[in-house]
């Protein structure tokens, strides 16, 4: 198992900071939020940013994540990321291939890919990405176009898959004792943590549930 596999394997909480989802709040205060609520790694999601605007604002989460050892994944954007020296980056299925990610970032950056089903889970492994992204669990807005896989779902992957994995889809408080009793070691929430009236204690809370097992 490669070391980026390994130290994958570590995380429980995984927040995805939406600049939709966050309608107006700044970033770098969810960061530190979700950071003191327990978050073990963070994505950057700006679908709308300018490859400038996007670089601008994960250069000042750089500066809060960094001295805290939380990786700062980009959404969709491998040179973004390779350009800020950023932590890894996370592909869609319409993205750029696994093996063309890795070659922009190089020196021992994280790759994870979103998949939607078990044949593309196993193909993403096939790919080289040292994580996957599986879901949506259930229906959510963050991802109209995609059927739910549903608690099953995770049950698949995690008889089949041998590098990990996070579970990601209308997950929140009342879903995510389900999906850990399905078989979830790490859960990725958008809505939950960034759309919070208190996002590091809603964080802090799911990350409890987390570590209950």
């Amino acid at each position: 198992m490669s070391s980026n596999v390994t130290s994958c394997s570590t995380w429980r909480l995984y927040v995805i900071l939406d600049d939709d989802t966050a309608v107006g709040r700044d970033l770098v205060e969810l960061a530190i939020a979700a950071i003191r609520g327990g978050a073990d790694v963070l994505q950057l999601r700006a679908k709308r940013a300018t490859d400038d605007q996007l670089a601008a604002v994960a250069t000042r989460l750089l500066v809060v994540t960094r001295p805290h050892h939380i990786p700062l994944l980009i959404n969709d954007r491998p040179q973004v990321a390779a350009d800020i020296n950023a932590d890894g980056v996370h592909l869609g299925q319409d993205d750029a291939p696994v093996a063309e990610a890795r070659r922009l970032l190089r020196g021992g950056k994280l790759v994870g890919k979103s998949t939607h089903s078990l044949e593309q889970a196993l193909a993403a492994q096939a790919e080289g990405a040292d994580y996957i992204g599986v879901g949506p669990i259930f229906p959510t807005p963050t991802k109209p176009n995609y059927g739910s896989v549903g608690l099953a779902g995770i049950r698949q992957v995690r008889q089949q898959l041998s590098i990990p994995f996070t579970c990601i889809g209308g997950i929140d408080a009342q879903t995510i004792g389900d999906v850990v009793h399905a078989g979830a070691y790490c859960v990725a929430v958008v809505r939950a943590v960034c759309a919070a009236a208190d996002p590091e204690s809603a964080a802090r809370s799911l990350k409890q549930r987390l570590l209950r097992g």
